[in-house]
């Protein structure tokens, strides 16, 4: 039995794990790299296998790091079924169209302006998107729903359970047994790891048992602010830039999770009266579609959830809340001067709607942008986190006078203690223990308080496209 780790491994971004037997070869998770040129090269080269050979997939979660790369594992000949749970098939059905969409609209404009500055740019020379729109709609008649805590066989020899991981609605952790000859083993993929106490979800199910376990270390190396801090940040922030400064409110947000997230909260924080009238514009194609999805599944939130969806319906709907569908209503918000708080993805600000937001808006100086979730390398909003006084955006060079705000409060992944706590759950430490979807110096950190608070043995951070024999 062999394990191959194909993303997540020194980085966060194109979590893909290979688990082969002599009778079948799975995938757990298909992820797309994001971040740069250099991610463009790692997707277009991701598999290192032959898609046609892979028989299932096994999917914790959405989000397009740990999706992304499905419809092209199915146009380049994967035919067999991916498993996740029914929310997490709901967004997919708009995440991945959208995806294509997005790349096919960059591909366009990377083409135009090489064409532009060369006319004899042949056909074979053009860029071309990761997937089309056609193909992340062919692909998704593969998605199979399972159900939490529920025993299911994807292939012979192999029973999971998918457990409720509290990151966003439908995220899993898996709970893998295989049995290989006369040996069973049991595989726990964290997938990502919710924060206690975070809003909409509910809390990550504790597991007790693993013989082989990878676990996230997005934050591994440090601890959030406590709620009520980040949210009195949250507030200053708002409250500084609408009613002292006159500007505008930008925050980059993934569509899916952090934007339902942040629109609760400010519900919340008007119905305490901490915030006063505001004009919210949640600008994302697929940003209704995926708030709708979430309604759809309100039984899986969390009870301040549904009560304050309840409070938004017995009071006109207030605060002010409006998504934005066409690009002419996009483009108009760039004409809006104050008063505004536009949440647009995409939540690292490399693609998307979020990329013009910042154009108009960073080199204002009353303006604000309030990042609030993890940015990873060389992206736009790793580059802003980090403190750049000029930034590249459409190939124009933006001054940033806007103020930055990182709160880190507001993050769906748990913080080194959150994961402490969730591995002490384990009765005993597992044979193996795999550090992943961490950059360096975070899985370093957590690796090394596994061992020196729980005293776990065999604790490892994988290298990119290292295979493991088990």
């Amino acid at each position: 039995m062999q394990l191959t780790f194909l993303g997540a491994a020194g980085e966060v971004t194109g979590s893909c794990y290979l688990l082969e037997t002599e009778g079948w070869r799975m995938l757990v998770d298909c992820g797309m790299f994001q971040g740069g040129r250099e991610a463009d090269k790692k997707n277009r080269t991701a598999f290192n296998f032959d898609p046609e050979t892979i028989d299932c997939v096994l999917l914790t979660h959405a989000h397009i790091d740990h999706s992304g790369l499905l419809p092209r594992l199915s146009a380049w000949g994967f035919r067999g079924p991916v498993f996740a749970t029914s929310a997490t098939i709901d967004l997919l059905h708009v995440m991945l169209k959208d995806s294509a969409h997005i790349q096919e609209k960059e591909t366009e404009w990377r083409n135009k302006t090489r064409r532009g500055r060369s006319r004899a740019v042949s056909a074979l020379q053009e860029y071309a998107p990761l997937y089309t729109v056609a193909q992340a709609e062919n692909f998704l008649n593969q998605l199979r729903s399972v159900n939490y805590n529920t025993e299911y066989f994807p292939l012979s020899g192999a029973r999971c359970i998918f457990r409720d991981a509290g990151h966003i609605l439908g995220s899993a952790i898996i709970e893998l047994w295989v049995t290989n000859g006369s040996h069973t083993r049991k595989f726990v993929f964290s997938g990502d790891l919710g924060q206690p106490g975070h809003p909409i979800v509910c809390d990550p199910t504790p597991i007790d048992h693993a013989d082989i376990l990878l676990v996230e270390s997005t934050y591994g190396n440090r601890l959030h602010r406590n709620m009520d801090d980040t949210l009195d940040e949250l507030v200053h922030a708002i409250n500084n830039t609408l009613v002292e400064k006159g500007g505008n409110v930008i925050i980059p947000a993934f569509t899916v999770g952090r934007t339902q997230d942040l629109l609760f909260l400010l519900i919340d924080l008007y119905r305490e009266g901490k915030l006063g009238e505001m004009d919210i514009y949640v600008d994302s194609p697929m940003a209704l579609a995926a708030t709708g999805i979430t309604m759809k599944h309100i039984a899986v939130l969390d009870s301040e959830t549904q009560e304050a969806m309840q409070w938004m319906r017995a009071n006109d709907k207030k605060p002010r809340i409006r998504f934005i569908q066409d690009v002419e209503e996009s483009m108009q918000l760039n004409t809006v001067q104050q008063g505004a708080i536009i949440i647009s993805a995409s939540g690292m600000c490399d693609a998307g709607r979020i990329k013009y937001h910042l154009k108009y808006n960073l080199n204002r100086p009353e303006c604000s942008i309030i990042i609030t979730g993890f940015q990873a390398a060389r992206t736009l909003g790793r580059r802003l986190v980090d403190g750049a006084r000029v930034v590249r955006i459409f190939g124009q060079d933006i001054v940033v006078r806007a103020d930055i705000y990182t709160i880190g409060g507001l993050s769906a992944h748990a913080d080194q203690k959150a994961l402490l706590d969730w591995l002490g759950h384990f009765k005993k430490p597992p044979a193996r223990t795999f550090v992943v979807h961490g950059e360096p110096g975070n899985a370093a950190s957590l690796a090394s308080a596994i061992q020196d608070t729980l005293h776990w043995q065999n604790v490892a951070i994988p290298e990119q496209k290292s295979v493991v024999t088990l």
